[in-house]
């Protein structure tokens, strides 16, 4: 079977794109099957002025329009909607990049970060996940088990630490156990988890459920 990469986050809101875009660099730095991208991921070492600007700089100024936008102005919203095109532009190479690598290996394609498009011509939104469990058998890790979802190609995992920011700590093909690892001991971490895929390219997010560390 054929794949193709779902383009669907050209639609998320500016500030999931952002989250989106950081995954992607995360996971393709992270896989040899995606070295020597279309665009950079990262900035180049020691820097090259004739280098293509790289994904990280896109997605770093995008976010700091959005900030710089929050407090309102034509002038700076529009400087942020002119930001988020070549963010957009870069992802766009990227995904087909993949698309070429991936067209036959599901797995891999969805280890990049990216979606696969849907062949479900009823394609409808992804209900919420719940967590139904979380497990601490080893030292500086929690198993999170989840409710699988039908049509979600994969799940995202966040943590937080009292009222602190969420942050993506793991994404997984797969629900039952999803393990998080390089976590610290005697801390209590808030953890909620949401399925990609779906009319929309993500479910909400679960209700959150506290677990110490021990």
């Amino acid at each position: 079977m054929k794949y193709t990469v779902s383009l669907s986050y050209n639609s998320l809101p500016d500030s999931d794109l952002v989250t989106f875009t950081g995954t992607i660099i995360t996971n393709m730095s992270a896989l040899a099957e995606f070295k020597n991208p279309p665009v950079p991921l990262t900035p180049s070492v020691p820097p090259d002025p004739n280098a293509p600007t790289d994904v990280q700089t896109l997605q770093t100024t995008f976010a700091d329009a959005i900030e710089a936008a929050a407090d309102g102005g034509t002038a700076l919203t529009a400087a942020k909607n002119a930001a988020r095109i070549p963010l957009l532009a870069a992802l766009d190479q990227l995904a087909f990049f993949v698309q070429g690598i991936c067209r036959y290996n599901l797995s891999l394609l969805l280890q990049s970060g990216f979606l696969a498009a849907s062949t479900n011509r009823a394609q409808t939104p992804l209900p919420t996940p719940s967590i139904v469990g979380i497990d601490n058998d080893s030292s500086t890790e929690l198993d999170v088990h989840v409710s699988p979802l039908a049509n979600a190609y994969s799940y995202e995992v966040q943590t937080s630490i009292g009222a602190g920011n969420w942050t993506t700590v793991a994404t997984s093909t797969q629900a039952r156990t999803i393990t998080l690892t390089g976590l610290t001991t005697g801390t209590t971490y808030n953890v909620r988890v949401r399925g990609i895929g779906g009319s929309t390219g993500y479910s909400d997010w679960s209700l959150p459920v506290p677990r110490i560390v021990t």
